[in-house]
């Protein structure tokens, strides 16, 4: 890819996140630069997989030994940074099973930093607890996961 290709497919992306903001769910835009929504999912997937990835580095560095808390901040604050880059891969990833691959990494990198997973744990039971985990960070609010069940039980010292 030229750098005129990452360019204009950096700006196609900038375009369509800021034409659903409104509606992230909704039918996405044409762009001129992706031949399809398939495409431009598998890029916006991208997008969110160096912005998580940034914040998962800085969070855990930063990290006092809970890595869990450190992958919840930092799933959080790469939400909070792009809350329409989120929706739109929420409402729309599931319904293209090329991205499952990539999708399943992420679930996997997310329960191997918080130190969810062994090394010897099968993909598929690490991609499950990456999910498990994604789950409470889509929907637990910031005040009850201090109380969380499943959090106790993975981390007896919470």
């Amino acid at each position: 890819m030229s750098w005129q290709d990452y360019y204009r497919r950096r700006d196609a992306i900038e375009a369509v996140l800021r034409h659903v903001k409104r509606d992230p769910a909704g039918p996405l835009p044409r762009t001129g630069v992706f031949d399809s929504d398939r495409e431009l999912i598998l890029a916006l997937q991208y997008k969110w997989s160096l912005i998580l990835g940034g914040h998962l580095r800085v969070q855990l560095c930063e990290t006092d030994g809970d890595q869990l808390d450190a992958v919840t901040r930092a799933w959080r604050a790469a939400a909070a940074a792009q809350p329409t880059l989120r929706a739109v891969l929420d409402a729309h990833l599931g319904r293209f099973p090329e991205a499952a691959p990539v999708r399943e990494a992420e679930l996997r990198m997310l329960a191997r930093a918080a130190g969810l997973a062994e090394s010897d744990d099968s993909a598929e039971q690490v991609t499950k607890v990456g999910l498990a985990l994604e789950s409470l960070l889509l929907g637990v609010p910031e005040k009850a996961r201090a109380n969380c069940p499943v959090r106790r039980l993975l981390m007896p010292s919470a």
